[in-house]
């Protein structure tokens, strides 16, 4: 598969890209090169590898999830540098 050089100029312009002459025509070959090898890496028979989303394996690590018991507002105030009842006072911004 070979891609035109008006190809990728309509890309640029679909995403609202300017490019110089030049660059079109590099980025016409490189696509092209990529194409090629992809061409190339078809030809493999992929029959018998499995389909992988990751190089090694991963696994998530999540935690129990168990209820503990919560501070109380007394403790949790309990180094807090004003207080007003159970609740934090903290600078107005406006």
């Amino acid at each position: 598969m070979k891609i035109s050089r008006e190809e990728v100029l309509h890309v640029a312009e679909l995403a609202r890209l300017k490019f110089s002459n030049e660059e079109i025509d590099l980025f016409s070959r490189q696509l092209n090169d990529i194409l090629v090898y992809i061409e190339k890496l078809n030809e493999l028979d992929t029959e018998a590898v499995p389909a992988t989303t990751h190089a090694h394996e991963l696994k998530n690590r999540f935690r129990d999830d168990a209820s503990s018991p919560s501070l109380s507002p007394e403790k949790a105030l309990e180094n807090a540098p004003e207080k007003e009842g159970s609740q934090f006072v903290v600078p107005r911004i406006i």
